[in-house]
């Protein structure tokens, strides 16, 4: 089920770039991401009150609200940078760069989380590397 739901992420980031270099055109990157953001945070809380998940809070630790504020920090970073990028630059060459976020979380995996280095993630990551240098250049 996890492989339906990454592949479903791929689908609907594709489109969220797409659409958001359409719908961009002749607006300030930052308000762009403001809008983008108010929507994507209504669509969150809806489905935690259509899951009735809302209660769940109160049972949160303190380590788990401070990286999941960190986690909110940086993506809000990596949105208003993206916007950004995608205003100035074309979506087939902003894209491919973004994406580089796969092999960068695999060795921050590596690194913090201590997660294995396989021959195979290794070999993916220089293709990913080499892939978006390939698209880019």
């Amino acid at each position: 089920m996890w492989f339906l739901f990454a592949l479903l992420s791929a689908i609907f980031a594709a489109l969220t770039s797409i659409l958001a270099k359409v719908g961009i055109d002749g607006v300030n990157s930052n308000l762009a991401t403001a809008i983008r953001t108010v929507v994507v945070v209504a669509m969150a809380w809806g489905m935690v009150f259509l899951t009735r998940a809302q209660s769940g809070i109160s049972q949160i630790s303190r380590k788990s609200w401070l990286f999941l504020i960190l986690s909110g920090l940086a993506t809000g970073a990596s949105w208003l940078c993206y916007y950004r990028a995608l205003q100035i630059g074309e979506a087939s060459k902003v894209v491919p760069i973004d994406k580089l976020s796969v092999v960068i979380t695999l060795v921050l995996a590596f690194v913090f989380l201590h997660e294995e280095v396989t021959g195979k993630s290794l070999l993916g990551c220089i293709l990913i590397g080499a892939g978006t240098l390939l698209m880019v250049w």
